[in-house]
C-alpha cells in the first residue's frame, strides 16, 4: 500500500520581504481582490517609510508599529441577571494581530485627499511613535478597560 500524504497549503510570505505580517496585512488591505494594487499601495508606503526614517528599516517601523497598536485587553459584554457589563479580558494574540491591523486600515480609510500609499505611510510612521488615530483607539479600548475592572470577576 502507498503512503497517503495530506496536500497542505504551503504558508508564503509576501514577495519582497518574505514576512507572514506584510502578507496578511496585504491581503487585509486588498480590495475586490486586486492584490496587485494593495501590494503597490503597501511598498509605496514603505519607500515613503525608508524615506523618512532613514535609520530603521521599513519592516522593522512596520512591524514596531502593528505591536504599539495591538491591544492587551479589551471589554466584552457580558450579561448577568438582566444586567449587562462592560467586562474586561485579555486579548488572545491572533485576536490582537487582527484588530491592529484592522484599526490601521480603519484610519487610513478614513483620511481624505491623499494617496493611499501616503496615508498608510503616515498613519504607521504615527503609530510608530506612538501617536495617530489608530494608537488612540487602542489606548481608548485600554482605558475602557481600566474604569470597567471592577466587573473583572464576570469574566469566566
Amino acid at each position: 500500500m502507498g503512503r497517503i500524504t495530506a496536500s497542505r497549503k504551503q504558508l508564503k510570505g509576501d514577495p519582497v520581504y518574505n514576512s507572514m505580517l506584510a502578507s496578511k496585512f496585504i491581503n487585509c488591505l486588498m480590495w475586490d481582490g486586486k492584490k496587485f494594487a494593495a501590494q503597490k499601495i503597501f511598498y509605496d508606503a514603505l519607500e515613503i517609510l525608508k524615506e523618512k526614517v532613514a535609520d530603521v528599516s521599513p519592516l522593522d517601523v512596520f512591524t514596531t508599529a502593528l505591536e504599539n497598536v495591538k491591544p492587551n485587553i479589551e471589554v466584552r459584554s457580558k450579561r448577568v441577571g438582566g444586567a449587562s457589563y462592560q467586562v474586561p479580558m485579555p486579548v488572545k494574540a491572533n485576536r490582537a494581530q487582527s484588530l491592529c491591523i484592522r484599526w490601521i486600515l480603519l484610519a487610513v480609510r478614513e483620511k481624505k485627499g491623499q494617496p493611499t500609499a501616503q496615508k498608510l505611510a503616515s498613519e504607521l510612521l504615527d503609530a510608530y511613535n506612538k501617536q495617530g488615530v489608530a494608537y488612540t483607539k487602542r489606548e481608548n479600548v485600554h482605558r475602557m478597560a481600566e474604569a470597567n475592572k471592577a466587573f473583572a470577576h464576570f469574566a469566566s
